[in-house]
């Protein structure tokens, strides 16, 4: 009897290791553009019990992800989460970039060698030189395993799915239809039928409303909101600015909700003999309409919607696929936008910084030392451009005008450190330079690095008639990364984690290699998974 119950435990303990170590059938990345754990914990109360309440109570909770560069954006932020590096190794360090020669702005995936599918725009994953969590998954199952994305923005969708997906679909700013590029050559039957159907957003937009979807009273998560009225917005496609302000609504993350449901019901996912990838992106920013103010009940409405999408999601996920073989990874992506408007009379100091006439006053300060030339192309997204060809052309010493450039740079009021691009590139940073380095790429990075003083805003325009009345802020946030299912323990760790860790920690689970740019370990308490 004893030799029996011995077998016994063990039979069972083997069982139940083998079911906790189980490759998942499916991985389902679930990013939060713009979430904040703080506000999370404010809004608490008026969550259901089975969206961000069952992903805590049930999850692998870490309290906060860190990002090791400064200026996060949207690009970025997914660029590093699915890649596991840093923007000096994949490339992406912002969602657009500047083409001096023809004086425009490009985003970032800009790509003339492919044409829009249900859209105008050019895009394609060429940029991100680092392969990602879907393109390692892709390499290992030989292509067997179904990769797609879903996001409400063209960067979110295609970096989140990589090189090898087979597709990555937003929602266009312009016709508010699920568009994608040619260089995915895939597009499911359901997501033609949303985008011409009678499913289509376009027959559905003008019906929708947002308004308060609880009584007034219940937002009381702020006590600073400045009046009982409210809100009321509405969606007309004959306005160009429609669909943009859709996108930053709780809607667009039920359109999103809605589409992956398609996916889930009709894709085949998790039924393959190799697992499948589904990364979607749902938003928690700021409205359109209330870019200028801060403690609105809107964006506590965003996070009572999104609570109820998330709830769908889970649901719709164990019941086609089962929590039990499915990994859940949610995280968000570290940065939230806002304008901050101040009353009359209020200021915390600082001042403008003006980009322009920084970059004339340094030309002609180069001018002086080294002859008349155009020495300094211009400015963009805090990084000053030298025209390489003329300092070539002329036998001068890069470095050395970076240097002289630096020191006059300086001197501007409100500039509080500058770094050159050779100092980056012959390693001489320390730890207070190594934000510069990680948030950039040696090949698309600008001369002089600039950062400013707190306070202290980027003026664009001229100085003449500008007044200062508002700042635009892009703090660090809060945001929790959480694992839940495939036989994970609940368990809250109160340690911050890198952003640069959770792709090898997915591809670990995978069992399959991290990204190849990635130099990071999965994290500890999922080493023994």
């Amino acid at each position: 009897m004893k030799r029996f119950l011995t077998s016994l435990i063990a039979v069972l303990a083997i069982t139940n290791l083998e079911a906790q170590q189980q490759t998942p059938k499916l991985v389902v990345c679930i990013t939060v553009d713009q979430l904040r754990g703080d506000y999370i914990e404010y809004f608490y109360n008026t969550f259901g019990d089975r969206g961000f309440k069952r992903l805590l109570n049930e999850g692998l909770v870490y309290k906060n992800i860190r990002f090791e560069f400064s200026n996060v954006d949207q690009a970025s932020a997914f660029a590093t989460l699915f890649t596991g590096t840093n923007p000096c190794f994949h490339g992406i360090t912002g969602d657009s970039i500047y083409d001096f020669e023809k004086d425009k702005e490009l985003p970032c995936l800009y790509d003339p060698a492919f044409l829009g599918n249900y859209t105008h725009d050019n895009y394609s994953p060429k940029n991100l030189i680092s392969s990602t969590i879907g393109d390692e998954l892709k390499i290992a199952s030989n292509g067997r395993s179904d990769v797609y994305s879903i996001a409400p923005d063209a960067n979110s969708a295609i970096l989140s799915a990589g090189h090898a997906a087979n597709g990555a679909f937003w929602l266009d700013n312009y016709n508010g239809k699920w568009a994608t590029t040619t260089y995915y050559k895939n597009v499911p039957w359901y997501v033609d039928r949303f985008n011409n159907g009678n499913e289509s957003l376009e027959s559905r937009i003008e019906s929708m409303v947002w308004e308060p979807s609880l009584p007034l009273k219940q937002y009381s998560a702020f006590p600073y909101l400045m009046d009982d009225l409210p809100f009321k917005y509405s969606y007309n496609p004959k306005y160009k600015d429609c669909y943009s302000n859709f996108k930053s609504s709780p809607y667009i993350n039920k359109e999103i909700t809605r589409l992956t449901k398609q996916f889930l019901e009709f894709g085949g996912f998790g039924s393959r003999s190799c697992p499948d990838l589904l990364s979607v992106t749902f938003y928690a920013g700021n409205y359109n309409g209330t870019k200028n103010k801060e403690y609105t009940r809107e964006i506590q409405d965003i996070y009572i919607q999104l609570d109820k999408d998330l709830e769908q999601l889970l649901d719709a996920v164990d019941k086609k696929v089962g929590l039990v073989n499915t990994l859940i990874v949610l995280s968000g992506t570290g940065y939230y936008e806002n304008e901050v408007t101040y009353s009359e009379g209020l200021s915390l100091g600082g001042g403008d910084f003006y980009p322009k006439r920084c970059v004339a006053l340094l030309n002609m300060y180069l001018m002086a030392i080294h002859g008349q030339q155009n020495w300094v192309k211009g400015y963009h997204d805090g990084q000053i451009f030298f025209n390489r060809k003329a300092i070539e052309d002329a036998k001068l010493d890069l470095g050395v005008i970076q240097r002289q450039a630096a020191e006059f740079v300086l001197e501007f009021s409100g500039v509080q450190h500058v770094t050159t691009d050779r100092e980056l590139r012959s390693g001489d940073w320390n730890e207070g330079t190594a934000n510069f380095r990680n948030g950039t790429h040696h090949l698309g990075r600008g001369d002089l690095i600039i950062e400013l003083q707190p306070g202290w805003t980027i003026a664009n325009g001229d100085e003449k008639g500008k007044k200062n009345t508002s700042v635009v802020r892009n703090n660090a946030v809060i945001t929790p990364l959480i694992f839940m299912g495939n036989g994970l323990k609940p368990a809250h760790i109160y340690r911050e984690v890198k952003a640069t860790e959770v792709a090898p920690t997915v591809t670990h689970v995978l069992r399959i290699r991290p990204p190849n740019a990635c130099n990071q370990l999965p994290l500890s308490e999922l080493l023994n998974y």
